[in-house]
């Protein structure tokens, strides 16, 4: 996988995700609650990127250096409808309220804390732009599985700052979560925003890193294979 892709990760956690990881925190059994909420998050994450991947190898995606390619083409669309999303948190931003099961976590047992991050991560739109992101620049890349690891275990770290941030500083966490959890329920709009953005800048920049030449490569199968290198920078 490209680097480029692993800041990703902040935003899969961005909005009522992190939320959720704070609420936790600050309640009465944070440790086991965030536990549970890391479990869910890591095999949602998990399974949708196996997904996407799975459904872009049995698709021609075409060369990632290729800007008119099918793969680069669907991160365009991607992109649109962020842009779409974007505007509609801002034109709605007097009347945008933080869902009203958010609330309901502060008393939340394990379980619910383990199918809240396995719900959240399966079916927030962004988080499915995300992995489905993931998944096509793996199969374009003709990449394994495997090299999704260090955007999946930067998912659940950035899912685990809250109870890491418990566990290192528990007087300050508990003054200051708290805090951060109210500012997050009043500004829900600017968070989707922002999370919109950071995407989308993700998306561009990547599409228009200078261009990469490209080798064959024979496979086990006997098939060509396109693999991207870097142009030599001058000595």
């Amino acid at each position: 996988m490209d680097l480029a892709i692993l800041p990703l990760a902040i935003t899969m956690m961005a909005g009522p995700q992190i939320m959720s990881a704070i609420i936790f925190v600050t309640a009465s059994k944070p440790v086991r609650l965030s536990a549970s909420f890391l479990a869910g998050v890591a095999i949602a994450a998990t399974v949708g990127v196996a997904i996407f991947l799975a459904l872009g190898n049995n698709f021609s995606l075409g060369d990632p250096g290729d800007t008119g390619s099918t793969g680069n083409m669907i991160q365009y669309v991607l992109v649109g409808l962020l842009v779409l999303l974007a505007i509609k948190n801002y034109v709605r931003r007097e009347t945008i309220e933080p869902p009203k099961w958010l609330g309901t976590l502060q008393n939340a047992e394990p379980g619910t804390a383990f199918k809240t991050g396995l719900l959240l991560i399966s079916l927030m739109p962004s988080d499915l732009i995300i992995m489905m992101t993931v998944g096509t620049n793996l199969a374009q890349n003709n990449a394994s599985f495997l090299s999704a690891l260090p955007f999946l275990a930067a998912t659940v770290l950035v899912a685990a700052l809250p109870v890491l941030f418990y566990l290192l500083f528990h007087r300050r966490a508990v003054l200051f979560m708290p805090k951060v959890r109210d500012w997050m329920n009043t500004h829900s709009w600017l968070v989707n925003i922002i999370v919109c953005g950071v995407f989308i800048l993700l998306i561009v920049a990547y599409a228009h890193m200078p261009e990469r030449r490209t080798a064959r490569r024979t496979t086990k199968h006997g098939s060509a294979r396109m693999l991207i290198f870097p142009e030599p920078r001058p000595l």
